[in-house]
């Protein structure tokens, strides 16, 4: 390590100078003081400016060793900060203001190793105001579609429109100002509570914030401590529990009031009582606004307007709760099996 071989050259001969430099001043100081051409005051002054000097010398070589054991660090920064995203504002991209939330695939495909399609031909219509459940198995494709509504990645065929216009002709900070996200796994910086909710939201007043929260069913908690919206949620959220960060995800995303709405298993960490208000609240919320709703339990998505069935990338089934049920196909088998495990949960508890 050649480095490493050179730092420790420099730092042998650095404090090897120290010490015959400050020895040479004392013994050529002497030598004049025995012969009265010096003064001991004068040897210690010149010990201390030369003290000081070699503390600025070594000051200079410890910035230079630390250039080089930094410089791979600081390559791989500004490869970092030089790289272009994949996703990026196309020239001319504009600024539609609000959406009304009118969204549609129109054959999108996309795969992300270039030869397995995670998503193939998927075309749908959601309406304003309509909440769209997506459902299926783990890597159906359901993440990945909602993925390519915000732009994390652009499909490589096929085209996304809202409101008649195709998302990437948008600028993806007007995009993503339409679209609130609550994702299964809260995304929290280690700032107070109200600088999270501010996220989507940065002049939202403190009443604006009260509000949300009490929606979301997250003022309860918040007021219960001691500094209240000031708060600090630590390192990714984890000084609160699982529910008190989903709530708060869930409030964030009602402060910003998007027209297009996304749940990702928005539910999966709050116990009974507190999903059933929070349902309630994300009912009275979704109201006017184009909603998608990942979910895998089926009884959160029984009220949906459309549901769809992903299986490889593809919709295979699509209707309301009851016509999928009464169809009697893939989205029944999957209903009935999860009915029975919660019947045979039940009287398992009822039992004893």
């Amino acid at each position: 390590m050649p480095v490493l071989s050179w730092w420790a050259l420099v730092t042998v001969i650095t404090r090897a100078s120290t010490t015959i430099t400050v020895l040479a001043i004392f013994t050529v100081g002497i030598a004049l003081h025995n012969q009265d051409l010096t003064t001991v005051g004068e040897i210690v002054m010149f010990v201390s400016f030369a003290t000081m000097l070699i503390q600025k010398l070594e000051q200079v070589v410890s910035f230079i060793n630390n250039v080089f054991m930094e410089a791979p660090r600081l390559q791989e920064f500004f490869d970092v900060l030089d790289a272009v995203p994949a996703v990026r504002d196309r020239p001319g991209a504009i600024d539609p203001g609000r959406l009304s939330g009118l969204v549609e695939f129109n054959d999108v495909s996309f795969s992300y190793d270039g030869k397995r399609p995670a998503i193939e031909d998927l075309s749908f219509t959601a309406l304003p105001g309509q909440t769209i459940a997506l459902v299926g198995s783990t890597g159906a494709g359901k993440s990945t579609a909602i993925a390519l509504l915000h732009r994390a990645f652009d499909p490589q065929s096929g085209i996304i429109e809202i409101d008649g216009m195709d998302i990437r002709a948008m600028k993806l900070t007007a995009l993503r100002r339409n679209i609130g996200v609550v994702f299964q796994e809260a995304l929290l910086f280690n700032r107070s509570l109200a600088e999270n909710l501010r996220v989507g939201k940065p002049d939202a007043t403190d009443e604006e914030l009260r509000t949300a929260a009490a929606r979301a069913q997250a003022l309860d908690f918040i007021e219960r401590s001691e500094k209240k919206f000031d708060t600090h949620a630590g390192e990714r959220g984890r000084m609160l529990s699982g529910g008190e960060r989903q709530r708060l995800s869930i409030a964030r995303a009602l402060l910003k009031d998007p027209p297009i709405l996304i749940l990702d298993e928005a539910t999966s960490a709050l116990d009974a009582v507190t999903e059933a208000k929070v349902n309630a609240a994300l009912d009275e919320v979704m109201k006017g606004r184009t909603t998608f709703v990942i979910a895998h339990r089926l009884s959160t998505i029984r009220h949906a307007t459309r549901i769809l069935l992903f299986d490889q990338g593809r919709v295979i089934e699509s209707g309301t709760f009851d016509e999928l049920v009464a169809k009697g196909g893939r989205f029944a088998e999957l209903a009935r099996a999860q009915f029975m495990v919660q019947e045979q949960a039940r009287a398992g508890i009822e039992a004893p």
